[in-house]
């Protein structure tokens, strides 16, 4: 008497090729989007990383005294030109040793670091600023970018699912490699292994991401359904309401009488100041609770320091718990740098599927006689384009410190048009070793430059890590590159 067969394996051989066919089709419809996103998202997870790096000599801060808070606050509404709306302290962590101000006034932002005593030195964050806003918006208009990359979402997790369900023996053969025979048959089993490995942090990105990216849409539906389309009401469950507002002129808002009536437990992460030269002046005190993946408790004072709003996210709903959690758990932002590596190394797993779906549908054509040069030579552009254009933003971030992140966007956006372009007349061959050669030797510079010219002596073991490994990378695309170059003369003359 045998045993029943799993249940992967009695899925009907009609329905494993019909779902393959819709797996393709998914993920060549979405496969540009889906690279680009996860390149920028892996890179994301080490935000803070990069901005430490940015600013090499930014001091490193253990605790601030409320005096240095309120002298930081103070001289960024004094250096500030014109009306100050919003002032965002980002206080120092163990991702980013110093304290932060994002000052929003009628002129535009403007940002700082502090040091020890309040005083401020421009902060330098173009990179971080473009490498984080290529991930949410695709550098497209904040309502479209956020809406296509929840969709790239929704497709990356269908994928994931239709996956599944085409490779009935996928948990079977989750160790079996074809290593050394067919390109194909090789790359496949590479391709499905790493989809298996890393399955629960792909759909965990993936399905947070989704979630993310269409909240608007969330939102509007949820605001139709229970409140007569009124989102107002949505986002008041999870936003402070507005201070009374009193727009007469005031001295700078005193930070140090709220300051004395946080909790003892728990970590103050974010101070949001609104208005702080008005008799309305209010702020908000964002507190991590240690709580992990459940947001942050926060407590609002108006300038009299009384308390008008008070979250406690113990005591907090399942949604609103759930929707703190969304960030952190799609980013890797808690659990410290052991966590950020992890997300690190399974995001790299995932862009390579990404990649690597498009090949096999690419190697599997021409095996079949019905070879695609046109489409091969898109894939290898858009392939290569995104690390030499990425590396090619990060120097002139670091060579043009002044110059804001809309310049690297012209900078990425002419390297990835120019791939583009070559395709329509190169070879697949040619543009990957040109992509490949330009990366490795953009990535080569920027962590020599970096490490010569920027880092200097008190940088962090961070920042001279984030150099070493800059080179490193470097130099493997351009061994990877040699040895690909001397493959086909060996196996030529061995032929002869």
């Amino acid at each position: 008497m045998t045993g029943k067969q799993p249940l992967m394996s009695r899925i009907p051989a009609g329905f494993v090729q019909a779902v393959l066919k819709g797996h393709s089709a998914l993920g060549l419809a979405f496969a540009a989007a889906i690279y680009v996103v996860c390149l920028s998202g892996t890179l994301s997870v080490f935000l803070h990383e990069f901005t430490a790096w940015e600013n090499p000599a930014a001091p490193h801060i253990e605790q601030m005294s409320p005096d240095a808070v309120q002298k930081a606050l103070e001289n960024a509404v004094s250096q500030s030109s014109g009306e100050v709306h919003h002032v965002r302290l980002i206080m120092p962590s163990a991702d980013q040793t110093f304290l932060t101000l994002d000052v929003d006034t009628a002129n535009g932002d403007k940002e700082w670091v502090a040091d020890a005593s309040g005083n401020l030195t421009p902060l330098r964050n173009a990179w971080s600023e473009f490498i984080i806003r290529l991930h949410i918006f695709l550098h497209l208009p904040s309502s479209w970018g956020i809406f296509i990359v929840g969709m790239t979402g929704v497709a990356l997790l269908s994928s994931l699912i239709s996956g599944l369900c085409a490779h009935p023996r996928i948990f079977r053969d989750a160790f079996h490699l074809r290593i050394g025979g067919s390109q194909r048959l090789q790359e496949a089993d590479l391709h499905n292994r790493i989809g298996v490995w890393g399955l629960p942090f792909h759909i965990i990105v993936s399905l947070t991401g989704a979630f993310l990216g269409l909240t608007t849409i969330i939102v509007g539906i949820l605001g139709m359904a229970m409140f007569n389309g009124d989102t107002a009401r949505i986002y008041a469950l999870f936003t402070p309401p507005e201070p009374v507002e009193n727009a007469a002129q005031a001295p700078v808002l005193d930070l140090r009488p709220m300051l004395a009536r946080l909790p003892a437990e728990g970590v103050l992460e974010r101070i949001t100041v609104e208005h702080p030269t008005e008799m309305g002046a209010a702020a908000i005190f964002d507190i991590d609770d240690k709580q992990a993946l459940a947001g942050t408790s926060s407590l609002g004072f108006t300038r009299s320091a009384e308390i008008y709003y008070n979250k406690d996210i113990s005591k907090a709903s399942l949604g609103e718990r759930v929707f703190g959690a969304l960030g952190p758990l799609h980013f890797g932002w808690f659990g410290g740098g052991i966590v950020k590596i992890a997300y690190g190394l399974l995001g790299l797993g995932l862009t390579y599927l990404a990649v690597g779906g498009v090949k096999i549908w690419l190697v599997r054509r021409r095996d079949k006689g019905r070879p695609a040069p046109g489409w091969e030579s898109v894939w290898a552009a858009v392939v290569w384009g995104q690390p030499a254009g990425l590396a090619a933003a990060a120097l002139c971030a670091i060579v043009l410190p002044e110059w804001p992140y809309t310049f690297l966007i012209a900078v990425w956006g002419a390297i990835t048009l120019a791939m583009l372009a070559g395709a329509t007349v190169l070879s697949a061959s040619v543009l990957t070793i040109s992509g490949k050669a330009a990366t490795a030797i953009l990535a080569i510079s920027l962590g020599l430059y970096h490490a010569m010219f920027i880092a200097g002596g008190s940088a962090s073991a961070s920042v001279w890590a984030m150099d070493v490994l800059l080179f490193t990378f470097g130099c493997g695309v351009a061994l990877y590159l040699i040895r690909g170059s001397r493959r086909p003369r060996s196996a030529a003359r061995q032929a002869g």
